[in-house]
C-alpha cells in the first residue's frame, strides 16, 4: 500500500492537490468532457498532464533513496517545479509542436530533455537500478547505433534528435503504454483502492478464511484463496504480499507451516494474481493493446491457465498440510453464511464489473468507472464490520491513487523510451533476426533461451513494467517463429512473473521473508518449488492452444482435465504425499506419469501417451485412497 499522505505543509498540500486532480483529469477524459464542452484536446495533451503531475508527486513525495519525505530540499523542489512548468507547456502547445516537429524547434529539444532526465531519475528513485539501467543501456546503444558492429548495426542519430525523440514524440514516451496506465490503470487502480476503504479487503480475508479455514492446512487455504481475491484488483505481487501476508502468514505459522514454506506460498498466491483477469497487474489491458484485439479476448485467453496456477498451488499446500499433519486453522473463523450475509453488497459493484466487460463488451475504463460509482453507493450505503465509506475515506481514496500511480506512471513511460528506440533505431527487427537465427528452427530452445531472457529482465520490475519490455525485445522474436501472438505474449508474461520468486531478485519471496524473518533466498527457492507449475504451463499453452480458449469447447475441457491431472500427479510426487506417505518408488511413478500426461506434445510418444498415462494416475490415487497402506504398493 502507497503511504499516505498527510497535508500539514505546502509540500505535502500540492502532493494532495496534484494526486487529487490525476484522478480527476482521468474522470473528465473518460467521459469525454472535452468533447462535449466543444474543446479539441490530443490524447497527448492529456498524457503530458498525467506525466507532468507524477512527475512532479515523485520529486515532492520521494527523496533521493526513493522513500517517502518529510521535507522539500532545494534541489527537488527546482527539479520538480522546471518539470512542472514544462510538461504544462507541452500539454498546453501540444498541436503546434506536432506541428513544428520536422523543424525541430528548441521547445521540444526543451521539453525531451526535461522528461527524458527526469523520468530516468524518477526510474531510478522508485524502480531500482536495474529497470534504470536496462532503460540507460538502450540510450547508451542510441547513441553510438551506428558504431555498433554485426547485424545490432542501428540508424544514426544525435544527441539533440535522440532526445527531441524519445522525450516528445508519439512513438515514444507519448506512446500506447502511458495512454494505458493513465487513462485505463489508473481508474482500476482508483476501483481496487475504493473496495479496500469500504471494507472490501476484510471481506475478502473473511471469505477465504470462510470457505478454506476449517479444512486440512486452512491456514495455507486461507493464504491461497485470499490472494487470489486481493490480486483480481491488485497492481502488484508485492503489495498484495504485503496486505494479505501480515494477516496469513502467522496464521501460517501458528497452524504448523514451517516459516520458509508460510511465506513461499504467500509469495506464490500473490504472484498468481498478477497473471489471472480481470486485471493481471495492468498487463491486460497492456496486452490487448499490443496485440490490437478485445480485452475480452485476453481475458479470455488467461483464465484457463491461471486456474491451473492455484489448482497447483492449493492442491501442494494440502498435501504438505497431510504429510506434516497440518489441522484446521484455530482461529474463530465466521461461517461463509455470516461473511456473506454482512459483506453480500461487494457483489453488486463486481457484478456490475463483469457485466459490462464480458456481456456488454464495454472498454475497460468505461466497466472500471461504472463499478467504481457502484461502490460507492453501496460503500456509503452499507458497511462491512464497522467499516465503511466516509467523506475522508473516500477523499483519501484520491490521494493515494494518485500517489499509487506515480510509480507505474514512470515505467511506462520509460518503457516508451525503449520502444521509441527499437523503433528509429531498427533495433527491435534486428534482435528479433538474431535471436531466431541463433536457434534456426527449434522451437523448444527459443522457448527456454526466451524463458531465460524473460526471467532475468523480469528481475526486480513491476509488472507492467515487466510486460512492456519483453512484448518489445522478446515477443517478437516468438511470434517470428510462427507462435501464436496471444500465446507469445502471455509466455513472456508468465516468465517474467516467475522472477519474482526466482533468486537472487525475488520480490514477492523477499518481501514475504521480511514477515517471516526467515532467510530470502531459502524461501525463493521454496516458491520456485511451490509455484514449479508456472514454469511449465506456459509451454504447455504455446504447443496446447486450446489452453486458451482456443478451440472447441470439447478441446478445452478436455485438454484442462488433462493438465490438471498432470499437475495433481507431479505435485503429489514433489511433495512426496498422497493419502499416505509415499517412498521414492511411487514418487518417482507420480512424476513420471505426470510428465507424460502433460500436453506439451514435443514428443510424438509422449503425445500418443498423454490419456493412457492421466489414467494411469487416477487409477493409482484411487488405490492409495481406497487401500489399507500395507496392501498397497509403498514403494519403501
Amino acid at each position: 500500500m502507497t503511504d499516505s499522505v498527510t497535508p500539514n505543509s505546502l509540500r505535502s498540500w500540492l502532493v494532495v492537490i496534484f494526486a487529487f486532480t490525476m484522478c480527476i483529469l482521468c474522470f473528465l477524459w473518460n467521459v469525454e468532457a472535452p468533447t462535449r464542452l466543444g474543446f479539441a484536446i490530443l490524447k497527448q495533451q492529456y498524457m503530458a498532464l498525467q506525466l507532468g503531475l507524477a512527475l512532479t508527486i515523485a520529486f515532492l513525495h520521494f527523496g533521493a533513496d526513493g522513500k517517502t519525505k518529510d521535507s522539500l530540499g532545494w534541489i527537488d523542489g527546482t527539479i520538480a517545479a522546471v518539470t512542472f512548468f514544462v510538461l504544462m507547456y507541452a500539454a498546453y502547445d501540444f498541436t503546434w509542436l506536432l506541428k513544428e516537429q520536422a523543424y525541430r524547434p528548441w521547445q521540444i529539444t526543451l521539453i525531451g530533455a526535461v522528461v527524458t532526465v527526469t523520468v530516468m531519475e524518477g526510474v531510478r528513485r522508485r524502480a531500482g537500478w536495474l529497470l534504470f539501467s536496462i532503460v540507460g543501456l538502450f540510450l547508451v546503444y542510441a547513441f553510438f547505433a551506428d558504431k555498433v558492429p554485426g547485424r545490432l548495426i542501428g540508424k544514426e542519430l544525435s544527441p539533440l534528435r535522440l532526445v527531441q525523440y524519445v522525450g516528445f514524440d508519439p512513438s515514444a514516451v507519448f506512446s500506447t503504454p502511458l495512454a494505458v496506465g493513465t487513462i485505463i490503470v489508473l481508474l482500476f487502480v482508483f476501483f481496487g483502492r475504493l473496495l479496500f476503504a469500504a471494507g472490501g479487503g476484510e471481506f475478502f480475508t473473511d471469505l477465504a478464511m470462510a470457505a478454506t479455514g476449517k479444512s486440512r492446512g486452512g491456514s495455507a487455504k486461507i493464504s491461497v484463496v485470499g490472494s487470489a481475491l486481493f490480486g483480481l484488483i491488485s497492481g502488484s505481487a508485492v503489495s498484495n504480499v504485503v496486505t494479505t501476508g501480515v494477516v496469513t502468514i502467522p496464521l501460517m505459522q501458528r497452524g504448523g507451516y514451517s516459516k520458509r514454506d508460510a511465506g513461499a506460498i504467500e509469495a506464490v498466491a500473490s504472484t498468481g494474481g498478477q497473471l489471472s483477469p480481470p486485471i493481471m497487474g495492468a498487463a491486460a489491458f497492456l496486452m490487448a493493446e499490443f496485440l490490437d484485439i478485445s480485452y475480452f479476448a485476453v481475458a479470455a485467453a488467461a483464465l484457463v491457465p491461471a486456474i491451473l496456477y492455484y489448482f497447483s498451488v492449493f492442491v501442494q499446500v494440502d498435501l504438505i498440510a497431510g504429510r506434516d499433519q497440518i489441522s484446521a486453522s484455530d482461529e474463530n473463523i465466521l461461517t461463509t453464511r455470516q461473511v456473506l450475509a454482512e459483506g453480500w453488497h461487494f457483489a453488486l459493484p463486481f457484478g456490475v464489473l463483469l457485466v459490462a466487460l464480458f456481456w456488454l463488451r464495454f472498454d475497460p475504463e468505461d466497466a472500471a468507472l461504472l463499478a467504481s460509482v457502484a461502490i460507492v453507493i453501496v460503500g456509503f450505503a452499507r458497511g462491512y464490520r464497522g467499516q465503511r465509506l466516509t467523506l475522508k475515506s473516500f477523499g483519501q481514496v484520491f490521494i493515494e491513487t494518485g500517489t499509487g500511480m506515480v510509480d507505474l506512471i514512470l515505467v511506462v513511460a520509460a518503457a516508451g523510451f525503449v520502444i521509441g528506440i527499437l523503433n528509429i533505431t531498427g533495433l527491435g527487427f534486428a534482435l528479433t533476426l538474431v535471436l531466431v537465427d541463433a536457434v534456426g528452427s527449434n522451437a523448444i530452445l527459443l522457448l527456454l533461451i526466451s524463458a531465460g531472457i524473460c526471467i532475468i529482465l523480469g528481475m526486480g520490475m513491476p509488472t507492467s513494467g515487466v510486460y512492456v519490455l519483453l512484448a518489445t525485445l522478446v515477443a517478437p522474436s516468438l511470434v517470428e517463429a510462427g507462435i501464436q501472438p496471444i500465446a507469445a505474449h502471455l509466455f513472456i508474461l508468465y516468465f517474467g512473473m516467475m522472477s519474482m520468486i526466482t533468486p537472487p531478485v525475488a520480490l514477492a519471496a523477499f518481501a514475504a521473508a521480511t514477515i517471516t524473518k526467515e532467510n530470502p533466498l531459502s524461501t525463493g527457492f521454496a516458491a520456485m518449488r511451490i509455484g514449479w507449475a508456472a514454469f511449465i504451463i506456459p509451454f504447455a499453452f504455446v504447443v496446447s492452444p486450446a489452453l486458451l480458449m482456443d478451440g472447441s469447447a470439447l478441446d478445452i475441457v478436455l485438454v484442462g482435465l488433462l493438465s490438471a491431472v498432470a499437475i495433481f500427479s507431479i505435485t503429489a510426487g514433489i511433495v512426496g504425499y498422497y493419502s499416505r506417505h509415499l517412498g521414492m518408488a511411487l514418487r518417482l511413478l507420480f512424476v513420471a506419469l505426470g510428465i507424460i500426461a502433460l500436453p506439451l506434445g514435443f514428443m510424438s510418444v509422449a503425445e500418443i501417451l498423454h490419456w493412457p498415462a492421466a489414467i494411469a494416475v487416477i487409477a493409482l490415487a484411487l488405490v492409495l485412497k481406497f487401500s489399507k497402506p500395507k496392501a498397497a504398493l509403498s514403494g519403501q
